[in-house]
């Protein structure tokens, strides 16, 4: 299995603020699967996205997508 079982699917990544927090949605574009995860509105948006990313696969594993 790839350590990066994400890295050749297509990911759309949304950044959307609400007030003081950041929401950050992940969607697979094959499976359909979205996840969200929140932080500060004025955190790093690669920590963000990446922790969006890494809830993604989580999920996915989870289940049995990827």
């Amino acid at each position: 299995m790839s350590k990066q079982p994400l890295a050749n699917r297509e990911i759309i990544i949304e950044f959307y603020p609400i007030g003081n927090y950041m929401k950050v949605s992940a969607m697979d574009v094959e499976t359909l699967t979205e996840v969200s995860v929140q932080g500060p509105v004025n955190g790093a948006r690669e920590t963000l996205k990446n922790n969006a990313l890494k809830r993604l696969e989580y999920v996915m594993k989870k289940k049995g997508l990827i």
